[in-house]
């Protein structure tokens, strides 16, 4: 029912800095019973569709405007992924998983792998700090990121080939904005990363990582390693694959909730190479930062002086300072 959506549908205005290569917007799906469109004979719409559980789709899926990143308002409706024990998938982990349907060449050059997440703000089927996650990650799991794990397991963590490189506390209803920087050609891998809608700054320089892909293998969903009954709901938003420069801005930079209060109505274009300018907390703060909200680190131009009683502290310096 889909076909070739044209790319003016993503490239939502202006605001996009690079060129959008693939786009996993929800836009296309009006309901979720959409994604069973898609199908190994008839191969329609943007995502695979089979990693999953024997229960309906409406089990494992779910849209609304609830489960998207407010600032993102190119997005209608954001995506709740659901994991429980009726989502194994051939062993005894449980996967809800899309994956890219294109005949685009998503490993090449230097690519921009976007998306957002966030759980429940009512704390609604929360995930489990005690089982390990692998979250948006690739066949390879050469970049990915990772939930439960050492060295803290209530923390997302950015893992390169399963190695931590960095990480910050996962909030109840906090939206977390990343990409993935990936130079196919050099074989590095970085990480970019906001809250809300701030801006996104480089958190993570590339490092050398065996990057590959076949185009069809970046999975857009949770895996969960142990089967246990307890459901848990990911939300999932801003889904989009760019040829730099990365666009940094989050929508229309606009959110509410506990996530940070910085915001741009423009995108910045940057390349991927690392800067060395570092933002430290102000003396004459003209706007204050609330808790979880970023303060500083590498490229960042927001406000730096944390609402009290919070105080801007390094989470991964000199990339990521926050106010905790």
């Amino acid at each position: 029912m889909f076909g070739q959506v044209s790319l003016a549908v993503f490239l939502f205005g202006s605001a996009y800095a690079g060129t959008t290569i693939w786009s996993g917007s929800f836009n296309p799906f009006p309901t979720v019973s959409a994604f069973d469109d898609w199908s190994w004979a008839d191969e329609v719409g943007t995502y695979q569709w089979y990693i999953h559980g024997t229960e309906p789709t409406s089990h494992y899926l779910a849209l609304s405007p609830s489960y998207k990143n407010p600032a993102d308002t190119a997005e209608t409706n954001g995506l709740m992924v659901t994991i429980d024990s009726t989502a194994e998938w051939n062993s005894d982990m449980e996967r809800t998983e899309l994956i890219p349907q294109t005949t685009e060449n998503l490993g090449t050059g230097n690519l921009f792998y976007h998306f957002s997440l966030s759980t429940d703000p009512a704390g609604l089927n929360v995930p489990d700090s005690t089982l390990e996650h692998q979250i948006l990650f690739f066949e390879s799991h050469f970049t990915e990121i990772k939930y439960g794990v050492a060295p803290t397991p209530t923390d997302l963590q950015w893992m390169v080939s399963s190695q931590f490189q960095w990480g910050t506390p996962l909030v109840p209803g906090t939206w977390y904005n990343f990409a993935y920087d990936i130079d196919f050609t050099a074989q590095t891998v970085g990480l970019w990363f906001s809250t809300g809608g701030s801006p996104l700054t480089q958190v993570a320089n590339n490092i050398a990582a065996p990057t590959s892909t076949n185009s069809e293998d970046f999975h857009v969903g949770v895996l969960r390693i142990v089967n246990t009954p307890a459901p848990e709901n990911w939300y999932i938003s801003g889904v989009y694959i760019e040829n730099g420069p990365i666009t940094t801005a989050i929508g229309s930079g606009n959110s509410t909730g506990s996530s940070s209060s910085s915001s741009s109505s423009s995108a910045t274009s940057v390349t991927s190479t690392p800067t060395t300018t570092i933002s430290t907390p102000s003396s004459t703060p003209t706007a204050t930062v609330p808790e979880y909200g970023q303060c500083g680190g590498t490229g960042y131009t927001g406000p730096t002086a944390c609402a009290s009683p919070f105080t801007c502290t390094a989470i991964s310096a000199p990339y990521y300072y926050q106010c905790l």
